[in-house]
Protein backbone atom coordinates (compact mmCIF):
# COMPACT_ATOMS: atom_id res chain seq x y z
CA UNK A 1 0.00 0.00 0.00
CA UNK A 2 1.28 3.46 -0.88
CA UNK A 3 2.10 5.83 1.98
CA UNK A 4 1.97 9.51 1.08
CA UNK A 5 0.91 11.41 4.17
CA UNK A 6 0.26 15.14 4.23
CA UNK A 7 3.52 16.95 4.87
CA UNK A 8 3.35 19.14 7.98
CA UNK A 9 3.50 22.82 7.16
CA UNK A 10 6.74 23.18 9.08
CA UNK A 11 8.39 20.86 6.59
CA UNK A 12 7.15 22.93 3.67
CA UNK A 13 7.79 26.49 4.76
CA UNK A 14 9.12 26.71 8.30
CA UNK A 15 10.76 30.06 7.75
CA UNK A 16 7.53 31.57 6.46
CA UNK A 17 5.55 30.71 9.56
CA UNK A 18 7.77 32.96 11.61
CA UNK A 19 6.67 35.99 9.64
CA UNK A 20 3.77 38.19 10.67
CA UNK A 21 0.30 37.21 9.53
CA UNK A 22 -0.69 38.81 6.25
CA UNK A 23 2.86 39.97 5.45
CA UNK A 24 4.60 39.57 2.12
CA UNK A 25 7.61 37.25 1.89
CA UNK A 26 11.19 38.46 1.82
CA UNK A 27 13.08 39.20 -1.38
CA UNK A 28 15.33 36.21 -0.75
CA UNK A 29 12.33 33.90 -0.44
CA UNK A 30 10.69 35.40 -3.54
CA UNK A 31 13.89 34.70 -5.49
CA UNK A 32 12.99 31.01 -5.34
CA UNK A 33 10.35 31.76 -8.00
CA UNK A 34 13.26 31.91 -10.44
CA UNK A 35 15.01 28.77 -9.19
CA UNK A 36 13.45 25.94 -7.18
CA UNK A 37 9.86 27.08 -7.77
CA UNK A 38 7.90 27.67 -10.94
CA UNK A 39 6.99 31.31 -11.70
CA UNK A 40 3.58 30.70 -10.06
CA UNK A 41 4.99 29.07 -6.92
CA UNK A 42 4.87 25.29 -7.44
CA UNK A 43 7.78 22.96 -6.79
CA UNK A 44 9.62 22.83 -10.09
CA UNK A 45 11.14 19.39 -9.48
CA UNK A 46 9.28 16.14 -9.90
CA UNK A 47 8.61 13.72 -7.07
CA UNK A 48 10.88 10.97 -5.77
CA UNK A 49 9.54 8.09 -7.86
CA UNK A 50 9.10 10.10 -11.06
CA UNK A 51 5.31 9.72 -11.22
CA UNK A 52 5.11 13.54 -11.08
CA UNK A 53 7.58 15.00 -13.61
CA UNK A 54 9.46 18.26 -13.36
CA UNK A 55 7.68 21.33 -14.74
CA UNK A 56 9.09 22.29 -18.14
CA UNK A 57 7.06 25.38 -19.03
CA UNK A 58 3.66 23.88 -19.77
CA UNK A 59 1.63 24.11 -22.98
CA UNK A 60 1.96 27.46 -24.75
CA UNK A 61 1.66 26.61 -28.44
CA UNK A 62 -1.57 26.09 -30.42
CA UNK A 63 -2.84 22.52 -30.65
CA UNK A 64 -4.35 20.93 -33.73
CA UNK A 65 -7.59 19.00 -33.89
CA UNK A 66 -11.19 19.54 -32.88
CA UNK A 67 -12.03 22.49 -30.66
CA UNK A 68 -14.76 23.88 -28.44
CA UNK A 69 -14.24 27.47 -29.48
CA UNK A 70 -10.76 28.26 -28.17
CA UNK A 71 -10.55 25.09 -26.06
CA UNK A 72 -8.72 22.18 -27.75
CA UNK A 73 -11.04 19.18 -27.65
CA UNK A 74 -8.13 16.82 -26.85
CA UNK A 75 -4.53 17.32 -25.79
CA UNK A 76 -3.12 13.80 -25.39
CA UNK A 77 -4.99 11.89 -28.05
CA UNK A 78 -4.34 8.17 -27.99
CA UNK A 79 -2.60 8.14 -24.63
CA UNK A 80 -3.55 5.07 -22.58
CA UNK A 81 -4.38 5.08 -18.88
CA UNK A 82 -1.80 3.62 -16.51
CA UNK A 83 -4.34 1.90 -14.27
CA UNK A 84 -7.83 2.18 -12.85
CA UNK A 85 -8.94 2.79 -9.28
CA UNK A 86 -12.16 0.97 -8.41
CA UNK A 87 -14.16 0.08 -5.34
CA UNK A 88 -12.37 -3.26 -5.35
CA UNK A 89 -8.77 -1.97 -5.32
CA UNK A 90 -9.17 1.48 -3.75
CA UNK A 91 -7.34 0.36 -0.61
CA UNK A 92 -4.09 0.28 -2.57
CA UNK A 93 -4.47 4.00 -3.32
CA UNK A 94 -5.96 5.13 -0.01
CA UNK A 95 -3.36 7.85 0.66
CA UNK A 96 -3.94 9.40 -2.79
CA UNK A 97 -7.72 9.70 -2.54
CA UNK A 98 -9.92 12.32 -0.94
CA UNK A 99 -12.69 11.19 1.38
CA UNK A 100 -15.25 12.27 -1.19
CA UNK A 101 -13.62 10.25 -3.95
CA UNK A 102 -13.62 7.18 -1.69
CA UNK A 103 -17.28 7.77 -0.91
CA UNK A 104 -18.21 7.86 -4.59
CA UNK A 105 -16.30 4.63 -5.23
CA UNK A 106 -18.20 2.99 -2.39
CA UNK A 107 -21.59 4.45 -3.30
CA UNK A 108 -21.40 3.52 -6.99
CA UNK A 109 -19.09 0.48 -7.04
CA UNK A 110 -20.40 -0.84 -10.37
CA UNK A 111 -20.07 2.39 -12.36
CA UNK A 112 -17.69 4.92 -10.79
CA UNK A 113 -13.93 4.58 -11.21
CA UNK A 114 -10.79 6.61 -11.78
CA UNK A 115 -8.86 6.16 -15.02
CA UNK A 116 -5.38 7.33 -14.04
CA UNK A 117 -3.15 8.70 -16.81
CA UNK A 118 0.48 9.82 -16.94
CA UNK A 119 0.94 13.16 -15.20
CA UNK A 120 1.47 16.17 -17.47
CA UNK A 121 2.28 19.51 -15.86
CA UNK A 122 0.66 21.63 -18.55
CA UNK A 123 0.25 24.86 -16.53
CA UNK A 124 1.49 28.02 -18.23
CA UNK A 125 0.81 31.76 -18.18
CA UNK A 126 1.85 34.86 -20.11
CA UNK A 127 5.24 36.33 -19.17
CA UNK A 128 3.62 39.47 -17.74
CA UNK A 129 1.73 37.22 -15.29
CA UNK A 130 4.99 35.62 -14.19
CA UNK A 131 6.56 39.06 -13.75
CA UNK A 132 3.61 40.36 -11.72
CA UNK A 133 3.54 37.22 -9.57
CA UNK A 134 7.19 37.76 -8.65
CA UNK A 135 6.38 41.34 -7.63
CA UNK A 136 3.23 40.30 -5.76
CA UNK A 137 5.26 37.93 -3.58
CA UNK A 138 6.93 40.85 -1.80
CA UNK A 139 4.20 43.48 -1.97
CA UNK A 140 0.85 41.72 -1.57
CA UNK A 141 -0.76 41.40 1.86
CA UNK A 142 -4.11 40.74 3.50
CA UNK A 143 -6.07 42.86 5.94
CA UNK A 144 -9.43 42.70 7.72
CA UNK A 145 -8.48 39.34 9.21
CA UNK A 146 -7.40 38.01 5.83
CA UNK A 147 -10.70 38.79 4.10
CA UNK A 148 -9.39 41.82 2.15
CA UNK A 149 -6.36 42.17 -0.07
CA UNK A 150 -3.97 44.93 -1.10
CA UNK A 151 -0.77 45.48 -3.05
CA UNK A 152 -1.42 42.99 -5.89
CA UNK A 153 -2.11 43.07 -9.60
CA UNK A 154 -2.06 40.80 -12.63
CA UNK A 155 -0.73 37.58 -11.12
CA UNK A 156 -0.95 35.12 -8.24
CA UNK A 157 -1.00 37.21 -5.03
CA UNK A 158 0.75 34.72 -2.72
CA UNK A 159 2.92 32.33 -4.74
CA UNK A 160 4.63 31.28 -1.50
CA UNK A 161 1.66 31.07 0.87
CA UNK A 162 1.85 30.72 4.62
CA UNK A 163 -1.86 30.84 5.51
CA UNK A 164 -4.94 29.07 4.25
CA UNK A 165 -6.70 32.31 3.38
CA UNK A 166 -3.76 33.22 1.12
CA UNK A 167 -4.16 29.97 -0.81
CA UNK A 168 -7.84 30.79 -1.31
CA UNK A 169 -6.99 34.28 -2.56
CA UNK A 170 -4.65 32.59 -5.04
CA UNK A 171 -7.65 30.67 -6.33
CA UNK A 172 -9.93 33.69 -6.50
CA UNK A 173 -7.27 35.67 -8.40
CA UNK A 174 -6.17 32.68 -10.51
CA UNK A 175 -4.79 33.20 -14.00
CA UNK A 176 -7.50 34.12 -16.50
CA UNK A 177 -7.83 35.81 -19.87
CA UNK A 178 -8.86 39.47 -19.57
CA UNK A 179 -12.20 38.71 -21.23
CA UNK A 180 -14.06 35.55 -22.27
CA UNK A 181 -17.52 34.58 -23.50
CA UNK A 182 -19.10 31.15 -23.41
CA UNK A 183 -22.34 29.22 -23.23
CA UNK A 184 -23.06 26.56 -20.64
CA UNK A 185 -25.69 24.24 -19.27
CA UNK A 186 -26.51 23.45 -15.66
CA UNK A 187 -27.64 19.83 -15.32
CA UNK A 188 -29.31 18.28 -12.29
CA UNK A 189 -28.71 14.58 -11.75
CA UNK A 190 -31.63 13.07 -9.88
CA UNK A 191 -31.50 10.21 -7.37
CA UNK A 192 -33.11 7.82 -9.89
CA UNK A 193 -30.29 8.44 -12.37
CA UNK A 194 -32.25 10.73 -14.68
CA UNK A 195 -30.96 14.15 -15.73
CA UNK A 196 -32.80 17.47 -15.95
CA UNK A 197 -31.73 20.65 -17.72
CA UNK A 198 -31.91 23.40 -15.11
CA UNK A 199 -30.83 26.22 -17.43
CA UNK A 200 -28.81 26.95 -20.54
CA UNK A 201 -27.06 30.30 -20.49
CA UNK A 202 -24.68 32.62 -22.30
CA UNK A 203 -22.14 34.51 -20.20
CA UNK A 204 -19.45 37.15 -20.47
CA UNK A 205 -16.67 37.21 -17.86
CA UNK A 206 -14.08 39.93 -17.40
CA UNK A 207 -11.01 39.91 -15.12
CA UNK A 208 -9.67 43.47 -14.58
CA UNK A 209 -6.42 42.53 -12.79
CA UNK A 210 -5.40 40.64 -15.93
CA UNK A 211 -5.91 43.55 -18.33
CA UNK A 212 -2.65 44.07 -20.17
CA UNK A 213 -2.46 47.69 -18.98
CA UNK A 214 -3.57 46.99 -15.39
CA UNK A 215 -1.63 48.66 -12.58
CA UNK A 216 -2.18 48.73 -8.84
CA UNK A 217 -2.85 52.47 -9.04
CA UNK A 218 -5.45 52.18 -11.82
CA UNK A 219 -7.18 49.02 -10.60
CA UNK A 220 -10.50 49.53 -8.80
CA UNK A 221 -10.05 46.33 -6.79
CA UNK A 222 -12.79 44.46 -8.63
CA UNK A 223 -11.19 41.17 -9.70
CA UNK A 224 -14.06 39.53 -11.62
CA UNK A 225 -17.27 40.67 -13.25
CA UNK A 226 -19.78 38.74 -15.27
CA UNK A 227 -23.13 39.11 -16.94
CA UNK A 228 -25.21 36.21 -18.19
CA UNK A 229 -28.50 35.70 -19.93
CA UNK A 230 -30.67 32.58 -19.66
CA UNK A 231 -31.60 30.94 -22.97
CA UNK A 232 -33.51 27.86 -21.79
CA UNK A 233 -35.95 26.62 -20.57
CA UNK A 234 -38.51 28.95 -22.19
CA UNK A 235 -40.13 30.07 -18.93
CA UNK A 236 -36.76 31.38 -17.69
CA UNK A 237 -35.45 32.72 -21.02
CA UNK A 238 -34.37 36.34 -20.75
CA UNK A 239 -33.48 36.29 -17.07
CA UNK A 240 -30.17 37.96 -16.40
CA UNK A 241 -27.63 38.25 -13.59
CA UNK A 242 -24.71 40.63 -13.16
CA UNK A 243 -22.04 40.18 -10.49
CA UNK A 244 -18.92 42.20 -9.65
CA UNK A 245 -16.52 40.80 -7.05
CA UNK A 246 -13.81 42.78 -5.29
CA UNK A 247 -10.91 42.42 -2.89
CA UNK A 248 -12.31 44.80 -0.25
CA UNK A 249 -14.47 42.90 2.23
CA UNK A 250 -16.56 46.02 2.88
CA UNK A 251 -17.77 45.91 -0.72
CA UNK A 252 -16.89 42.37 -1.77
CA UNK A 253 -19.85 41.64 -4.05
CA UNK A 254 -22.36 43.66 -5.99
CA UNK A 255 -25.13 41.78 -7.80
CA UNK A 256 -28.17 42.66 -9.89
CA UNK A 257 -30.86 40.35 -11.27
CA UNK A 258 -33.36 40.90 -14.06
CA UNK A 259 -36.57 38.86 -13.94
CA UNK A 260 -38.67 38.83 -17.11
CA UNK A 261 -41.96 38.51 -15.22
CA UNK A 262 -41.24 41.61 -13.13
CA UNK A 263 -39.65 43.52 -16.02
CA UNK A 264 -37.22 45.25 -13.72
CA UNK A 265 -33.67 44.96 -12.43
CA UNK A 266 -33.23 44.58 -8.70
CA UNK A 267 -30.32 44.27 -6.34
CA UNK A 268 -29.56 40.63 -5.50
CA UNK A 269 -27.62 40.60 -2.20
CA UNK A 270 -28.51 36.95 -1.49
CA UNK A 271 -26.62 35.66 -4.55
CA UNK A 272 -23.78 34.45 -2.36
CA UNK A 273 -22.66 32.02 0.33
CA UNK A 274 -25.06 29.13 0.99
CA UNK A 275 -28.07 30.55 -0.82
CA UNK A 276 -29.41 27.81 -3.14
CA UNK A 277 -28.33 28.53 -6.71
CA UNK A 278 -31.46 29.35 -8.71
CA UNK A 279 -29.49 29.02 -11.96
CA UNK A 280 -29.12 25.32 -11.10
CA UNK A 281 -32.66 24.85 -9.73
CA UNK A 282 -31.27 25.05 -6.20
CA UNK A 283 -29.23 21.85 -6.60
CA UNK A 284 -26.08 23.51 -5.22
CA UNK A 285 -25.15 26.58 -3.20
CA UNK A 286 -23.89 29.76 -4.86
CA UNK A 287 -20.46 29.47 -3.29
CA UNK A 288 -20.05 26.00 -4.83
CA UNK A 289 -20.06 27.46 -8.37
CA UNK A 290 -16.63 27.07 -10.02
CA UNK A 291 -15.34 25.39 -6.87
CA UNK A 292 -15.64 28.49 -4.72
CA UNK A 293 -17.42 31.66 -5.73
CA UNK A 294 -17.65 34.77 -3.62
CA UNK A 295 -16.56 36.05 -0.22
CA UNK A 296 -14.25 34.25 2.19
CA UNK A 297 -15.51 35.73 5.46
CA UNK A 298 -17.89 32.96 6.59
CA UNK A 299 -14.94 30.65 7.31
CA UNK A 300 -11.64 30.40 9.09
CA UNK A 301 -9.07 28.97 6.68
CA UNK A 302 -6.43 26.57 7.97
CA UNK A 303 -3.48 25.61 5.80
CA UNK A 304 -3.04 21.89 6.48
CA UNK A 305 -0.07 21.27 4.18
CA UNK A 306 0.71 19.71 0.85
CA UNK A 307 0.35 16.15 -0.43
CA UNK A 308 0.25 14.04 -3.58
CA UNK A 309 -3.22 13.08 -4.78
CA UNK A 310 -5.16 11.73 -7.71
CA UNK A 311 -7.21 14.61 -9.09
CA UNK A 312 -9.08 15.40 -12.33
CA UNK A 313 -6.61 17.09 -14.67
CA UNK A 314 -6.13 18.05 -18.33
CA UNK A 315 -9.79 17.34 -19.07
CA UNK A 316 -10.01 18.89 -22.52
CA UNK A 317 -11.36 15.56 -23.71
CA UNK A 318 -14.29 15.79 -21.31
CA UNK A 319 -15.11 19.30 -22.53
CA UNK A 320 -14.93 18.09 -26.14
CA UNK A 321 -17.31 15.18 -25.57
CA UNK A 322 -21.00 15.33 -26.41
CA UNK A 323 -23.11 15.95 -23.31
CA UNK A 324 -24.68 12.50 -23.45
CA UNK A 325 -21.17 11.00 -23.61
CA UNK A 326 -19.91 13.13 -20.70
CA UNK A 327 -22.54 12.00 -18.19
CA UNK A 328 -23.37 8.69 -16.59
CA UNK A 329 -26.46 8.21 -14.46
CA UNK A 330 -25.05 9.29 -11.10
CA UNK A 331 -21.72 10.90 -11.97
CA UNK A 332 -19.53 12.02 -14.84
CA UNK A 333 -18.72 9.28 -17.34
CA UNK A 334 -15.45 7.66 -16.17
CA UNK A 335 -14.57 6.96 -19.82
CA UNK A 336 -14.30 10.71 -20.37
CA UNK A 337 -12.65 11.92 -17.15
CA UNK A 338 -8.88 12.02 -16.94
CA UNK A 339 -7.24 11.68 -13.49
CA UNK A 340 -3.57 12.36 -12.81
CA UNK A 341 -1.24 12.39 -9.83
CA UNK A 342 -0.30 15.91 -8.70
CA UNK A 343 0.79 17.78 -5.61
CA UNK A 344 -2.00 19.76 -3.98
CA UNK A 345 -2.31 22.30 -1.21
CA UNK A 346 -4.81 21.21 1.44
CA UNK A 347 -6.94 23.90 3.09
CA UNK A 348 -9.58 23.28 5.73
CA UNK A 349 -12.46 25.72 6.13
CA UNK A 350 -14.43 25.84 9.37
CA UNK A 351 -17.33 28.22 9.89
CA UNK A 352 -16.09 31.31 11.73
CA UNK A 353 -17.25 32.29 15.20
CA UNK A 354 -20.52 34.18 15.04
CA UNK A 355 -21.16 33.10 11.45
CA UNK A 356 -23.34 30.41 9.93
CA UNK A 357 -23.21 28.26 6.83
CA UNK A 358 -25.17 25.20 5.69
CA UNK A 359 -21.85 23.37 5.15
CA UNK A 360 -19.92 24.23 8.33
CA UNK A 361 -16.74 22.39 7.36
CA UNK A 362 -15.05 21.90 4.03
CA UNK A 363 -11.69 20.59 2.88
CA UNK A 364 -10.25 22.02 -0.34
CA UNK A 365 -7.55 20.46 -2.50
CA UNK A 366 -5.83 22.95 -4.83
CA UNK A 367 -3.38 22.05 -7.59
CA UNK A 368 0.04 23.55 -6.88
CA UNK A 369 0.78 24.43 -10.52
CA UNK A 370 -2.40 26.40 -11.28
CA UNK A 371 -3.92 27.23 -7.86
CA UNK A 372 -7.17 25.76 -9.19
CA UNK A 373 -9.45 23.90 -6.81
CA UNK A 374 -9.47 20.23 -7.82
CA UNK A 375 -11.63 18.56 -5.17
CA UNK A 376 -13.77 19.63 -2.22
CA UNK A 377 -15.28 17.62 0.61
CA UNK A 378 -18.11 19.14 2.64
CA UNK A 379 -19.28 18.00 6.08
CA UNK A 380 -22.58 18.54 7.89
CA UNK A 381 -23.08 19.89 11.41
CA UNK A 382 -22.50 16.41 12.85
CA UNK A 383 -19.17 16.11 11.07
CA UNK A 384 -20.44 13.56 8.54
CA UNK A 385 -19.32 13.72 4.92
CA UNK A 386 -22.25 15.23 3.04
CA UNK A 387 -21.04 16.69 -0.25
CA UNK A 388 -18.08 16.29 -2.56
CA UNK A 389 -17.10 18.29 -5.63
CA UNK A 390 -14.98 17.45 -8.65
CA UNK A 391 -13.54 20.24 -10.78
CA UNK A 392 -12.39 19.31 -14.29
CA UNK A 393 -9.78 21.81 -15.60
CA UNK A 394 -8.75 22.26 -19.22
CA UNK A 395 -5.88 23.86 -21.12
CA UNK A 396 -6.34 26.97 -23.28
CA UNK A 397 -3.06 27.59 -25.15
CA UNK A 398 -4.40 30.82 -26.66
CA UNK A 399 -4.01 32.59 -23.29
CA UNK A 400 -1.95 30.44 -22.30
CA UNK A 401 -3.51 29.11 -19.08
CA UNK A 402 -5.24 26.18 -17.46
CA UNK A 403 -8.82 27.16 -16.64
CA UNK A 404 -11.79 25.65 -14.89
CA UNK A 405 -15.49 26.39 -15.24
CA UNK A 406 -17.34 23.10 -14.70
CA UNK A 407 -17.76 21.88 -11.12
CA UNK A 408 -19.81 18.78 -10.32
CA UNK A 409 -21.30 18.78 -6.83
CA UNK A 410 -22.46 15.46 -5.39
CA UNK A 411 -24.94 15.34 -2.53
CA UNK A 412 -23.85 11.98 -1.14
CA UNK A 413 -26.72 11.69 1.31
CA UNK A 414 -29.45 12.45 -1.25
CA UNK A 415 -27.77 10.64 -4.15
CA UNK A 416 -28.03 13.66 -6.47
CA UNK A 417 -25.53 15.73 -8.42
CA UNK A 418 -25.35 19.20 -9.93
CA UNK A 419 -23.18 19.70 -13.01
CA UNK A 420 -22.49 23.43 -12.95
CA UNK A 421 -21.48 25.22 -16.15
CA UNK A 422 -21.08 22.21 -18.42
CA UNK A 423 -19.40 23.34 -21.65
CA UNK A 424 -20.24 20.27 -23.72
CA UNK A 425 -21.80 21.04 -27.12
CA UNK A 426 -21.33 24.76 -26.45
CA UNK A 427 -18.76 27.44 -27.31
CA UNK A 428 -15.93 29.23 -25.47
CA UNK A 429 -14.02 32.22 -26.80
CA UNK A 430 -11.28 34.54 -25.62
CA UNK A 431 -12.57 37.95 -26.76
CA UNK A 432 -11.75 41.65 -26.72
CA UNK A 433 -12.60 43.26 -23.42
CA UNK A 434 -15.81 45.23 -23.05
CA UNK A 435 -16.45 48.57 -21.37
CA UNK A 436 -16.97 47.88 -17.67
CA UNK A 437 -20.33 49.68 -17.93
CA UNK A 438 -21.55 46.53 -19.70
CA UNK A 439 -21.42 44.77 -16.33
CA UNK A 440 -23.99 46.89 -14.51
CA UNK A 441 -27.63 46.67 -13.59
CA UNK A 442 -28.30 49.81 -15.63
CA UNK A 443 -26.92 48.15 -18.76
CA UNK A 444 -29.14 45.12 -18.25
CA UNK A 445 -32.18 47.37 -17.72
CA UNK A 446 -31.40 49.33 -20.88
CA UNK A 447 -31.10 46.17 -22.97
CA UNK A 448 -34.31 44.77 -21.50
CA UNK A 449 -36.18 47.97 -22.39
CA UNK A 450 -35.14 47.54 -26.02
Amino acid sequence: MMKHKILPLAAIAATLMAQAAGAAVTADEAARLKSALTPLGAEKAGNADGSIPAWDGGITKPLQGRKVGDIPGEIFSGEKSLHQVTAQNMGQYDALLSEGTKALLQKYPDSFRLDVYPTHRTAAAPQRVYDNTALNATRCSTRDGGYSLEGCIGGIPFPIPKEGVEVMWNFLLRVEAPSIEYRFKNIVGNADGSHTLATRNEIAFQYPPYYEDATIEKWSGEYAMFRFNTLEPPFKAGESLVIRDGIDQKNARQAWQYLVGQRRVRRAPTVSYDTPDFVASGANYFDEVQGFFGQLDRFEWKLVGKQEMLIPYNNNGLVGARLEEALSKHHLNPDQVRWERHRVWVVEANVAAGKRHAVPKRRYYLDEDTWLIALIDGYDAEGKLWRTTQVTPFVVPKIPATLMKTATVFNLQAGTMSVIQALNDEDFKVVERKPETYFTGDAVAADAAR
